[in-house]
């Protein structure tokens, strides 16, 4: 089969032919990609910043956002059947540590992560398990939702936890109304009562979170800190979502959050440079967020199917992945780039 791998940080991606993955063990379930979304951590992957993390041997297959079809399952695989449409949790989790039983299977003790530290989805196929597929809704297909199995999935863990913390009325600062941004948006329209303030330095992307969601869109020229502390009467959002982490976003994000806030971070780039008497003084909150866990994946295909998040996406052939990362990478993409086989 097909397969875009990393063969050398710094170096571009090959389309090589590989073997096509086979179920092995009783819980396997081999799925043909129907989108592998394309997401601003494979170009930090290939920089190889994630090198020292997972010490992956190369070359391996790119790719951690991916929806298709059920190719092949194994002897004891219950809850789909060859050609469902499903959705891949971006982690292969085992189940049995404390954190799978808990429910947190994003920490899970023993896990894997397609894309990451082992063969992912800008193929043909994927091997991964049972514990990491969700059935679509028909009126969903899988190029349409697979950047959410991240990207979306990102957005809605660190949302829900918005949600979560404050109270109808309250206000939220979305800084960056981007890939990710632009489905936190919908999220939090969806699940909460706050009202929204999204910041970014793309009047586009404003316009299209006024569309999808936000109260107010806001220009990042200079004057966004003070019109945030305007809206809010002075005293600033009781939630902060930072979809960017860089470029100077995690200071101003901290000038607009009111006393007894709580930051959640998503994006990264920059440190988070507070003096400790300003946390204290304030009893602000910072919350870091990572990828949701595999029931935030079932509720978010819920809101999905509901049609209360959308995915604007732009679609390349598989064999153009260095086109669609190159117009990620310049910013040329509305939402997110799928690649599809």
């Amino acid at each position: 089969m097909k397969a875009v791998q990393v063969v050398g940080y710094h170096q571009d991606l090959v389309l090589n032919e590989v073997p096509k993955p086979e179920v092995t063990g009783p819980m396997d379930v081999i799925v043909r990609i129907g989108g592998a979304g394309v997401c601003r951590t494979d170009l930090h992957i290939l920089e190889g910043q994630w090198e020292p993390k997972t010490h992956v041997a190369l070359p391996y297959t790119i790719g951690h956002e991916n929806a298709g079809w059920v190719d092949a399952i194994g002897s004891s695989v219950t809850n789909v059947e060859v050609g469902d449409k499903v959705i891949l949790h971006p982690l292969i989790t085992c189940g049995l540590c404390r954190a799978c039983r808990a429910g947190d299977d994003v920490h899970c003790e023993d896990n894997q992560f397609p894309g990451i530290d082992t063969d992912g989805g800008y193929a043909e196929y994927l091997k991964t398990t049972a514990r990491s597929v969700v059935k679509l809704d028909d009126s969903l297909e899988p190029a349409e939702v697979a950047a959410l199995a991240d990207a979306g999935l990102t957005a809605y863990h660190a949302a829900a936890k918005v949600a979560a913390v404050t109270r109808p009325g309250d206000y939220c600062v979305v800084i960056g109304a981007g890939g990710l941004g632009h489905i936190g948006i919908q999220v939090l329209a969806a699940i909460s009562g706050v009202t929204m303030i999204v910041v970014d330095r793309n009047p586009d992307a404003l316009a299209l979170a006024v569309d999808v969601g936000a109260d107010h869109g806001i220009v990042a020229d200079g004057t966004h800190i003070q019109q945030v502390l305007d809206i809010t009467g002075g005293r600033g959002a009781e939630a902060v979502l930072d979809f960017v982490g860089e470029g100077g976003a995690t200071a101003e994000g901290v000038a607009m959050l009111r006393n007894a806030g709580n930051y959640l971070v998503v994006g990264y780039g920059e440190n988070i440079d507070v003096p400790t008497i300003d946390i204290v003084s304030s009893e602000i909150n910072f919350i870091g967020n990572l990828v949701g866990s595999y029931n935030d994946l079932g509720e978010l295909m819920a809101l999905a199917a509901q049609g209360k998040v959308k995915l604007h996406t732009t679609e390349y052939p598989l064999e153009q992945f260095g086109a669609a990362l190159k117009d990620l990478d310049a910013g040329r993409v509305r939402g997110r780039a799928i690649l599809v086989p």
